[in-house]
């Protein structure tokens, strides 16, 4: 709950911070590094969690982040207090939306424990999640929002399923290749951290000012990624005995599609927002991509509770990576229905 409410503030801080601070042409650049501060960690973080579980414990592994922690917040200090920007009005905290911000969680909580095991309790509880999902989750999404999935409404729907799908996927990537390829928890994480070349490659494609896709364009050919990925994943996972570099090749495709859809839903959502209204469309991306995270990781715990026991490994994985490229050409629909946003990154800074 700590790490989830340290995240979510400094996440949608970060992104208003970047608009207000930097102009268009500066922002991509600014997300490009972002993902390469994500890239680092993903190289070198699973080969060493995987030693550092081989050699003593899995307890290990979080300790040894905190020191990180430490340094990150003394080398952020100094730069904040030299950006100036134009104070805000002040912004009355309305008790009614965090308690319907604590249902959400609470609600999507509940469809994750219920999917650990299929029986009357955990329809019971997923009902209740549910309800509690669909109940709280409204208010919490942008004032303007088109149900028909035109403008940010676009933006936040590619981004809740295209985050579903791929952590959805990636939840059980790893288990995958342990159970069914019968790989070293090392060389399970030199596969995921394969990923990461893509998606540092699509978040470096996102920022060339010669690229003269739309941003709309981008979104579309990120999601579409991600779906093409991970359905050469489920070929994979349906047949088992095939090239490993199957899985590493399409973990990189759909590192890719993240790479270059999710700086640039953060970038459409900021070219779409008024300057009153984009902390708050900024919190509504990041709980599109926490829901999508959580529930559909719950739905593929559920199919795995189910499956595991009384069927194959083959049918078993394949058919959970089937139903997250489900989720993702949902997001390709999504992102389509978002409309022409022009990328501005290619102008000039003067």
């Amino acid at each position: 709950f700590t790490q989830g409410l340290g995240a979510g503030t400094m996440n949608v801080a970060v992104m208003v911070l970047i608009a207000r601070a930097y102009d268009e042409a500066q922002r991509a650049r600014l997300m490009m590094w972002f993902s390469a501060c994500w890239m680092i960690p993903a190289f070198v973080g699973p080969p060493l969690a995987g030693w550092i579980v081989q050699i003593s414990s899995w307890h290990f592994v979080f300790w040894a982040v905190l020191p990180f922690m430490a340094v990150g917040g003394v080398l952020v200090l100094r730069p904040l207090r030299h950006i100036e920007l134009t104070p805000e009005e002040p912004h009355e905290l309305k008790k009614r939306l965090m308690l319907l911000a604590a249902a959400v969680a609470a609600g999507l909580a509940l469809i994750q424990w219920a999917g650990q095991e299929l029986d009357v309790w955990s329809a019971l509880w997923a009902a209740v999640g549910l309800a509690a999902v669909v109940f709280g989750l409204p208010p919490l999404l942008p004032k303007t929002i088109d149900w028909t999935g035109r403008g940010i409404s676009g933006v936040v729907g590619a981004r809740l399923f295209s985050a579903g799908a791929f952590f959805g996927a990636q939840s059980f990537l790893p288990l995958m290749l342990t159970e069914s390829r019968e790989l070293a928890a090392v060389m399970t994480g030199v596969t995921l951290t394969i990923g990461s070349v893509g998606w540092m490659a699509g978040a470096l494609l996102q920022s060339q000012s010669w690229l003269s896709w739309r941003r709309d364009q981008m979104i579309i050919v990120g999601v579409a990624a991600i779906a093409l990925g991970i359905a050469v994943l489920a070929v994979a996972a349906y047949f088992p005995q095939s090239w490993l570099g199957l899985v590493m090749i399409a973990w990189i495709i759909a590192g890719f599609g993240m790479g270059l859809q999710n700086p640039s839903t953060s970038l459409a959502v900021m070219q779409l927002s008024d300057d009153a209204e984009l902390g708050r469309n900024t919190s509504s991306l990041q709980v599109g991509e926490s829901l999508g995270s959580s529930l559909f990781t719950g739905l593929a715990g559920a199919w795995f509770a189910h499956f595991h026991l009384t069927a194959g490994l083959p049918f078993t994985f394949g058919g959970l990576m089937v139903m997250m490229v489900l989720v993702g050409l949902l997001a390709v629909g999504l992102a389509y229905r978002i409309g022409p946003v022009v990328d501005r990154s290619d102008d000039d800074e003067d």
